[in-house]
């Protein structure tokens, strides 16, 4: 069992984490322990996952690396992340009984969003 996924980040970015991970993908932010806190980013969790966000300093978005999330509202999640400039790019049938898509954060990680056909 995975305990949580990483993600990197720009210095000074926690803001915007916060608008696009708590705001726009509905998940709770989570105190970081102080000793962690001192080095930024932010940690969220929510829909059966932890995600932190950490602050690297030669950041470099994931572009093919991704974590894939379950989520049961894949269709409003998808209208939302559009409505709010976060253009999403629906998958074909790859991977048996699953509908998914694929969307970037505000930093250019990219991400994968998944929910059981039927």
């Amino acid at each position: 069992m995975i305990h949580h996924v990483l993600l990197a980040c720009p210095r000074g970015s926690e803001e915007t984490s916060r608008a696009f991970y708590s705001g726009l993908l509905g998940l709770v932010e989570k105190p970081k322990p102080p000793a962690l806190a001192a080095r930024g980013g932010c940690w969220f969790t929510g829909y059966g996952v932890e995600l932190h966000l950490g602050v690297e300093e030669d950041f470099r978005p994931a572009r093919k690396a991704h974590p894939a999330l379950l989520r049961p509202d894949l269709d409003r999640l998808a209208v939302r992340l559009d409505a709010a400039g976060h253009p999403v790019t629906w998958g074909d049938d790859e991977i048996p009984g699953m509908r998914r898509f694929h969307t970037y954060d505000p930093h250019g990680n990219r991400l994968e969003f998944l929910a059981p056909v039927g």
